[in-house]
């Protein structure tokens, strides 16, 4: 391995698995090259383990002397990590290893996401495995592709978990477990075009320098989503100069926010056009919050045409970027704050034969997921558009007796230099913990992590020091 970027952090081998796993590629999809990983780790340390065939990896290591009667413990997190750069990054997240670096007790990557969701889950599971300290029978199961359907837990053989306590290493927020999250769906919505010529002029609207974000555990801050901008400015520039529709794109990941957008118009009056829309964004700017200060719009200079979608198609497009329900759209009523049910636009991109739009619709409620979907489907055909749901995950109801919230917050306001009181609070984002709370019976489950800042984009930030407290708490709890 190259020079060590992480020094001066405890325990130093969680950091340098960090590194090196760090080093593989291992976006949703692509996680063979980790899972080998992996299970080198286990033969070389005589470790029983099972790789399925999606590329989960399953491990046990034996209790220490003189625990061999106390109850197993599960520990469970996933291998792949959302891929998302900076328009002017060159990284190839297929082959590059991630180039880390340290600001202060902050680690990130450069004009990349770094993978801390859920790098350092891999990490300290496997600094357990591997180092000198007292253990009960411990299991760890790494999952694959969490970040595009939570595959790899739903297609694990739960059969092989003997735990019955069992903590998540996924929670973004040191001294906050998380006992309780929002199941959800994805839904894809496509709009078939025909082409025809057309005599006017096009001109490209790119939309860029939005913050983005989790679309579940940062919805609620109601940063701007720029496929749904995009659909505004498009919108309203129909109203006053109908155009037809060349192309559109936007977004990389249906759970994440998107931060840019490009759509291609072909329009009579190009300068007229140029001017409503420079005009719009303005009056968009002043709307957003203050992360998203840089946006900004961008509009081509106009160039010859060639084919676009009808006059109809480019209205229908335009209903399915501004009439379907985004964003936070209800909040619970037992735990203020928390959104209840949410939808995110996080990808819009043009098959050669329709538009398509992917949704991720998320509900702590599994009714309310169930009339969002009605909802979805009635308004797809409502506009001459197909629609498919798929990749339901279920959600994970809190548990009023859980001994291990107990054990949490006893634990963590042990640890001296801590951050706060511990906190049990329930979350809007998607956690693989309802998939194994409903598949094995008994399970007692909680969800813990350090602080990790702006995942899902290329800003990500993780508290080193927090990581360090962080596993400090996972050794207490497990002794």
């Amino acid at each position: 391995m190259s020079k060590r970027v992480i020094k001066g952090y405890e325990p130093d081998g969680m950091f340098g698995y960090f590194e090196e796993i760090s080093a593989i590629p291992r976006g949703s999809g692509n996680e063979s090259g980790i899972a080998d990983y992996l299970v080198s780790f286990a033969e070389k340390r005589g470790l029983q383990y099972v790789r399925d065939a999606l590329d989960n990896v399953f491990m046990r290591r034996p209790a220490s002397d003189g625990r061999e009667n106390d109850p197993a413990v599960l520990l469970q997190g996933h291998i792949d990590m959302v891929c998302v750069k900076t328009a002017e990054s060159a990284h190839d997240f297929l082959a590059d290893p991630l180039a880390l670096f340290t600001d202060g007790d902050m680690l990130g990557a450069r004009s990349t996401t770094l993978g801390g969701d859920d790098g350092i889950a891999v990490a300290a599971m496997l600094e357990l495995l591997d180092g000198d300290y007292n253990r009960p029978p411990l299991e760890c199961l790494l999952t694959a592709t969490e970040e595009t359907g939570m595959g790899g837990a739903m297609g694990f053989d739960c059969e092989l978990i003997t735990a019955r306590s069992y903590i998540n290493l996924d929670s973004e927020e040191e001294g906050v477990a998380t006992a309780g999250c929002a199941g959800g769906v994805r839904f894809k919505i496509s709009v078939p075009y025909d082409r025809a010529a057309a005599a006017d002029k096009t001109i490209t609207l790119e939309l860029s320098g939005l913050f983005g974000g989790h679309s579940g555990a940062e919805i609620d801050k109601y940063r701007g989503n720029a496929i749904n901008i995009a659909g505004r400015m498009l919108a309203e520039l129909y109203e006053v100069e109908p155009f037809n529709l060349v192309t559109i794109s936007g977004g990389i990941k249906d759970n994440a926010i998107p931060s840019s957008c490009t759509a291609m118009i072909a329009v009579r009056e190009p300068a007229s056009a140029t001017e409503f829309l420079i005009k719009l964004e303005e009056k968009i700017k002043s709307e957003l919050p203050v992360e998203d200060k840089g946006f900004k719009l961008r509009v081509s200079k106009p160039k010859k045409s060639g084919d676009t979608l009808t006059f109809a198609d480019t209205s229908r497009v335009i209903s399915l970027l501004t009439l379907f329900p985004r964003g936070p759209l209800a909040f619970s009523r037992d735990m203020p704050g928390l959104v209840e049910i949410s939808s995110n636009l996080g990808v819009v991109a043009d098959n050669g034969g329709a538009i398509t739009a992917d949704f991720l619709l998320r509900s702590s409620v599994e009714s309310k997921l169930d009339e969002m979907m009605l909802y979805y489907k009635r308004l797809a055909r409502f506009i001459g558009a197909d629609a498919a749901s798929h990749s339901r995950y279920p959600g994970w109801q809190y548990n009023p007796d859980s001994k291990l919230r107990e054990k949490f917050i006893t634990n963590y306001n042990s640890i001296p230099g801590r951050q706060r009181d511990a906190e049990v609070s329930c979350t809007h984002a998607g956690l693989e913990c309802g998939i194994f709370v409903g598949a094995i019976p008994g399970l007692d489950a909680l969800s813990i992590g350090p602080n990790l800042y702006d995942i899902h984009t290329p800003s990500e930030r993780m508290d080193l020091r927090s990581c360090e407290r962080f596993f400090e708490l996972i050794l207490k709890m497990i002794n």
